[in-house]
């Protein structure tokens, strides 16, 4: 049976690869947007169910959709990929002294000889980020790192040395709960 990653996130790609699952990339043309009388856990499992949907709705045969989604989420506001410089340092000065939130979204779509079955989970974890200076920020935020990362940071990068606390799943963080991957694929006989 094909796994397919609806996504072209390096970083979950990477996450497949150290678990040894065989999978495809195909990324999925799902337009990410936040809908309203939703709160934000069912934002995250929507937008995670949507890319799935979307490459599941393009492909045929037996197969395994793996969609996920990273929401980083302060005082109810939502952080998301920063347009450019100045919207970066902006989501790191507001983030860097305290907690946030960030949510992981999985959605599974599996169809295994015309049987369908769809998984849907939410990871929940806490990040403390230390104080950092306006300069620390300027330095990260040129590295070009923050651009395609929500909360413009990556937990796996330099950006760790600001991390001083994490609860919850640190795959997860970086933008797959692989722990849940492997047991739905296994519990299915995909892998």
């Amino acid at each position: 049976m094909k796994v397919i990653l609806a996504s072209q996130s390096p970083r979950r790609a990477a996450l497949l690869d150290l678990a040894k699952i065989d999978f495809e990339v195909m990324p999925s043309s799902y337009e990410e947007k936040i809908k309203s009388g939703m709160n934000i856990e069912e934002q995250a499992k929507e937008l995670a169910y949507g890319k799935a949907l979307d490459v599941f709705n393009n492909t045929q045969g037996d197969r395994a959709i793996i969609g996920a989604d990273t929401i980083v989420v302060k005082n109810n506001k939502v952080y998301g990929k920063p347009k450019d410089r100045a919207e970066a340092i902006k989501m790191l000065k507001e983030l860097q002294g305290d907690y946030h939130i960030v949510y992981t979204s999985l959605s599974i779509l599996i169809e295994d000889h015309d049987e369908y079955k769809e998984y849907k989970e939410l990871c929940k974890n806490l990040i403390e980020v230390a104080p950092m200076t306006d300069e620390e920020i300027k330095e990260y935020v040129d590295s070009e790192e923050p651009y395609d990362k929500a909360g413009a940071y990556a937990i796996q990068s330099y950006f760790s040395r600001y991390v001083e606390k994490i609860e919850g799943n640190y795959m997860s963080v970086i933008g797959l709960p692989i722990d849940k991957v492997y047991k739905i694929l296994k519990e299915n006989e995909v892998i």
